[in-house]
Formats: C-alpha cells, structure tokens, sequence
C-alpha cells in the first residue's frame, strides 16, 4: 500500500522556512531560490489540503495548523537525518550510541577514557552532545545521558532510571606558584588567597571553610566563572585557587599544572549518573547501549 507521506524536498522546505518565518533564508539555508522553496511548500500545502503559512507585510507566518505541523516534522527529520549519519559513519558495521552529556565531565573524564571503549567494542561509535538539565527522552535522539546532579533530582526525572557512576569530591588546587616552598597550605592560608569561584556552587568555598572549622570572611568574593573547565585554566594560570572536583582536573595535576593545595576533599551532593530511559521491553535497548553502560559502570573502581 503506497504510503502518505510527501516528498522529503518539500518537508525540508517547509521545516526550513518554519524555523527562519521567511522563504528567503530557507532558500539560503538550503541553497535553492526562493521560488523553488514556494512551490514546494505550495505543492505540500496542496498534498495536505491546508494552509501552512500567512502572509504578512515582512514576509510569511506559520498558521496555527501549520505550527502545530512544524513541531512534528521536524524531531521526525532529525531522526531521519541521524539514522542516515549513523549509517554513514559506521559504514554499515556496528551500532551508535547517541549520549546527552554535562560538558566538562564528558571531555575531562569521558573522552579520555574512550580508548578503552573502542578496544574492547570497536563496532560501538559514541556521539555525544551537551545537555546540562533533565529532558523528556521520547522528544530527543538521545539513548543515554551523563547528568550532574543530586539524588533527588535524578528521582525526580520522570520516566527514567540511573546508576550512580561517582560522587563528586572537591578540593582546593592551585598553580605551584602560589605555594611557593610549601608542601600543602593551610586552610587559614588558603582563605587569605584570592578564591576562584565556580557561579553555579555559589556555597562552594563557604561550605568547605565551614567543614575545616575555618572563618573565612571573604569564602564568597572572587571572580566568578560559569564552567569548572575555566575555574580549572584560571588556577592553572596562578589566578588564584580553585574548587574543583578532583576527577575533573587529573591532567592538570598529572602534568604538574595544578597541585592540591590543601588535602582536605569534601564530599558533595552531586554525583555523576548514567541515566536511561526506563522501557517495560527490553528488546527496546539496543545491544550498544547495554554494552557501553556496562562498560561505563566498570569505569567506577578506577575512580574510587
């Protein structure tokens, strides 16, 4: 039975022209004139019997109807356009697996470690794209998710289930110029030193002088930095000292970049997890995934 589905030319110039609101930059998207672009929409309109766009005085408008159709075609095209991608890159061998990922733990502790990955499943091909918050796995390509986050955020991502990779543990690293002869600083040091601020820990610094027994009047001043990543290179460049969760600065330290410039970690509330969605069929999880997670949670006594 032959299918209803327009042709995907069309579909793409509507997805185009629906994300610009203009006929004009989905040609140049595309690299087509605009005159071919409306007569494929127009030629689509025909096939589905409505109206998709208005014109307005600056251009064209989505209908409601045409809106509505906009918001389904496109995670569809995506999809399409990742299947093709994927087929691409493994050339027919093998299987991906689409992973949503905190950034700076997917290129500190992640992406160094997938060596080890690609000897024991070299079928296996891992993509990766940021995502920091929780997000509804049915309206993504996404297989899996690295997330960084407490325990009762974790239960409260509905419709998934996670395992607990690592707690995070922070500790004060510096450049090796700002220790000067000593072999470790004291906290009452440390609090005298200009303190490298993480904004989205605000509490950080306070908490850890509190743990210490130390009053730090100035636990809260410093620059502020959005990403450990910066908070990290900005230590390294004898800025000040940083609080940083040791397995995210391991190459700095190996490298003699960075040293702990007080011994005293604390442990966080956050943790790193491995998060799924959860499916009543387990014929739905691929044979990658199941793969890769269980090599994942193998990672852990290496980190411990």
């Amino acid at each position: 039975m032959r299918r209803k589905i327009p042709s995907l030319q069309a579909l793409a110039c509507f997805d185009a022209a629906a994300r610009h609101e203009s006929y004009t930059r989905a040609a140049q998207e595309l690299a087509l004139t605009q005159g071919a672009v409306s007569r494929q929409i127009t030629a689509l309109e025909e096939f589905l019997g409505m109206d998709l766009f208005r014109r307005t005085r600056h251009g064209v408008a989505l209908t409601e109807r045409g809106a509505a159709y906009a918001k389904q075609v496109a995670p569809r095209l995506q999809g399409l356009e990742q299947d093709t991608l994927d087929a691409m890159s493994t050339q027919g061998q093998g299987s991906a697996v689409h992973l949503a990922a905190v950034p700076t733990f997917a290129t500190r502790w992640l992406i160094p470690r997938l060596p080890l990955l690609a000897a024991q499943h070299p079928d296996i091909t891992i993509h990766i794209e940021t995502r920091t918050r929780p997000f509804m796995f049915g309206e993504t390509p996404f297989d899996a998710a690295l997330y960084a986050g407490t325990p009762e955020q974790v239960r409260n991502w509905a419709g998934t289930k996670a395992t607990l990779l690592l707690m995070e543990e922070v500790v004060p690293v510096c450049s090796p110029k700002l220790m000067s002869d000593a072999v470790e600083l004291t906290p009452e040091a440390i609090s005298l030193l200009p303190l490298l601020q993480q904004s989205t820990r605000a509490e950080g610094w306070r908490q850890w002088f509190e743990a210490q027994g130390v009053d730090a009047p100035l636990a809260l001043a410093g620059p502020r930095y959005e990403l450990f990543s910066m908070t990290a290179a900005a230590a390294t460049q004898g800025m000040g000292v940083a609080l940083v969760p040791r397995l995210l600065v391991e190459t700095e330290l190996a490298r003699g970049e960075l040293v702990i410039a007080c011994n005293r970690p604390l442990r966080g509330e956050r943790g790193y997890y491995i998060v799924t969605p959860e499916r009543t069929n387990k014929t739905d999880i691929s044979a990658a995934l199941t793969a890769f997670v269980t090599w994942l949670t193998h990672q852990k006594p290496a980190l411990l």
